[in-house]
C-alpha cells in the first residue's frame, strides 16, 4: 500500500497545533468569561473554541438575545449577564469600550486575569481628558477600575476578521506578533501562551502605563495588517506620544 501523499499531510499543517492542544485539555477544559459579543468578541470566541476552550458569552442586552450566536459556535458555549460570564471565566475579555464610570461587575472579576481589548476613540467613546493629556491610559484607567482584578491590554492590534486567518503554528518563519501591555507579569504570562496556541508570538510592552504604545495612530496600529516579533517591536521602540489637549 503506497503512504499518503505528503502534500496532504503539509495542508493540515497550519491547523494541527489546535487539535493538539485541545487533546491535551480534554481533562480540564479552561473557560474564558467573554464581556462584549460584539465582532471582536465572537472572533475571539470562535479563536479561543478552535483552540479548545469554552467561552461563556455575556452582551448590554441580556443572554436571550445571544442564541444565534451561541448556536453557532457550538456545545463548547454558552450566554450568560455580564456577571456571569465574569463568575464562570477562568480568566475574562472584555470586548466592549471603556467607559469613565465602571460598567463591569467588579466583584464577580476580583482576583481574575482581566484582558481588555479595548482601544480609546475619541470619535466613539466621547473625549477622556484624562487619556487625551497622557496623565493616564485607558488600560490604567480599566485598572483602576477594577483594582483587585489583574488587566492586561491585548487583542488591540489586530482586526478581528484576521484573528483566526493569520495564525500560524509555533516556529513558523514571518510569524505575526501581538502586542501585550501589563502590571502583572502572570497575566503576561497566561496571554503569551494564549496567544501561542492561537497561532501568534507576543511582545510585552508593560506596564500599563506604556500600553499607548500600540494604541491609534501608533506604528504598530497601522501595521496591524501583519508584523511579525521584530518588526512589532521595532514598532513599538517608534512610538510618540499623541499631541495633548
Amino acid at each position: 500500500m503506497r503512504s499518503q501523499p505528503q502534500f496532504a499531510q503539509r495542508a493540515y499543517q497550519r491547523n494541527v497545533y489546535h487539535v493538539e492542544t485541545a487533546h491535551r485539555r480534554e481533562s480540564a477544559v479552561t473557560t474564558i468569561g467573554i464581556i462584549g459579543a460584539g465582532e471582536v468578541g465572537s472572533q475571539i470566541a470562535r479563536a479561543a473554541i478552535a483552540s479548545g476552550y469554552k467561552v461563556v458569552m455575556a452582551n448590554s442586552r441580556g443572554p436571550e438575545t445571544l442564541g444565534d450566536l451561541i448556536a453557532e459556535l457550538g456545545p463548547s458555549a454558552r450566554a450568560a449577564t455580564a456577571a456571569g460570564a465574569a463568575e464562570a471565566g477562568d480568566f475574562v475579555v472584555i470586548a466592549v469600550p471603556l467607559k469613565l464610570e465602571n460598567n463591569m461587575p467588579t466583584e464577580q472579576l476580583a482576583g481574575k486575569i482581566v484582558i481588555d481589548t479595548n482601544n480609546y476613540m475619541a470619535w466613539r467613546d466621547g473625549r477622556y481628558a484624562i487619556v487625551e493629556s497622557g496623565e493616564k491610559t485607558e488600560h490604567e484607567l480599566r485598572q483602576t477600575q477594577l483594582p483587585k482584578s489583574k488587566v492586561i491590554k491585548a487583542f488591540t492590534a489586530i482586526q478581528a476578521p484576521r484573528l483566526l486567518k493569520l495564525g500560524t503554528p509555533p516556529g513558523s518563519p514571518g510569524r505575526h506578533a501581538l502586542p501585550v501591555s501589563s502590571n502583572f507579569p502572570e497575566a503576561v504570562a497566561l496571554v503569551t501562551r494564549l496567544n501561542d496556541q492561537l497561532g501568534y508570538d507576543t511582545v510585552d510592552h508593560s506596564p500599563l502605563s506604556q500600553s499607548w504604545r500600540s494604541g491609534p495612530g501608533q506604528p504598530a496600529w497601522h501595521a496591524h495588517a501583519h508584523q511579525t516579533r521584530q518588526e512589532l517591536i521595532a514598532n513599538l521602540a517608534s512610538a510618540r506620544p499623541q499631541n495633548p489637549i
